[in-house]
């Protein structure tokens, strides 16, 4: 009797998703602590070659690296342009918003790709939009302002229009990323350790370019460690795993809109940083408008519930 590996366990789907959105809900504040202590292009070096490293161990310890030797040159040039996309470009993009950001505000305009994705499948999947969903994403940018504003809603301004716009863009190339990947039918796991092989590579030539090996110590290193593990490599897998016990994929993926919020209670503990109720405010219209996009058009890319964000 052959054993099925991937039978339905609501209390392991349950377990799996709530170890995901935990250390998810981490991320902001480990992203501004290592900050203190290295630049963003070190972080990622050091951070995407640890997660290949897990990933690597995940693929080992699930029997799956013969995976590996069926890859195509062509995939291995679609895994080299994800890698490029993501992890490289979006978490390049998306620590200089946490330099520049309070973690407070980086990481629920981060939250905005779901929104992102829907504007991009008009163009690039030929989706249409219809008039309830442009309201949603009125409602969800209404709450990008309030956020942006710092606490100050009536000055009618954006606070740090650079940091802003990084923040924003990230989810961009977020959104952009899972467009794309979701049409490579490859096990997961293996597109995502091809994925994070290449950017470590792109990661150590632009060190080399720019000498940034010179300044990397050992808190900035322990910090790109701890990313790597447990907002990228380990908890990824885990994402997956929720979702392939689940009997619902949708209350599953549902728990991810946890995270925000538990990130910016850490936030508060582990940063100090006054939460500013344009903050809280923002973040559940934010919050609101891709509940309800998703209530009033459905925009369906199979595969994009494997990982419904987070920073």
């Amino acid at each position: 009797m052959v054993r099925n590996l991937h039978a339905k366990d609501p209390a392991k789907a349950y377990l799996y998703a709530g170890l995901a959105v935990l250390f998810w809900s981490t991320a902001a504040s480990a992203f501004k602590l290592t900050l203190e202590h290295s630049t963003p292009l070190q972080i990622l070096f050091v951070a995407a070659l640890t997660s290949c490293i897990a990933l690597a161990a995940v693929l080992i310890a699930q029997g799956k690296m013969h995976l590996l030797k069926g890859t195509t040159p062509a995939q291995l040039l679609y895994s080299a342009a994800m890698g490029l996309l993501n992890p490289f470009m979006y978490y390049l993009v998306l620590l200089e918003a946490y330099s520049l950001l309070p973690a407070q505000v980086a990481q629920p305009l981060n939250f905005t790709w779901p929104i992102m994705l829907v504007l991009l499948s008009v163009p690039l999947l030929r989706q249409p939009v219809s008039p309830a969903s442009l309201v949603t994403m009125l409602i969800s940018f209404a709450g990008v302002y309030l956020i942006s504003s710092q606490g100050r809603p009536f000055a009618f301004r954006v606070a740090d229009p650079l940091g802003v716009s990084l923040a924003l863009g990230s989810s961009v190339i977020w959104a952009l990323f899972w467009i794309y990947n979701v049409r490579d039918n490859r096990n997961e796991v293996v597109k995502l350790f091809l994925s994070f092989s290449f950017a470590s590579v792109f990661a150590a030539v632009a060190m080399l370019v720019t000498s940034g090996f010179s300044g990397l110590n050992l808190y900035g290193a322990a910090g790109g460690v701890y990313i790597g593990l447990f907002e990228m490599g380990f908890t990824f897998v885990f994402w997956l795993k929720a979702m392939q016990f689940a009997v619902s994929a949708d209350r599953i993926s549902n728990m991810i809109y946890i995270t925000p919020f538990m990130a910016l209670v850490l936030i508060s503990i582990i940063l100090g940083e006054h939460i500013h109720l344009t903050t809280v405010g923002g973040l559940v219209l934010i919050v609101a408008g891709i509940v309800l996009q998703k209530l009033t058009l459905p925009v369906r890319i199979e595969g994009t519930e494997h990982r419904q964000k987070k920073k």
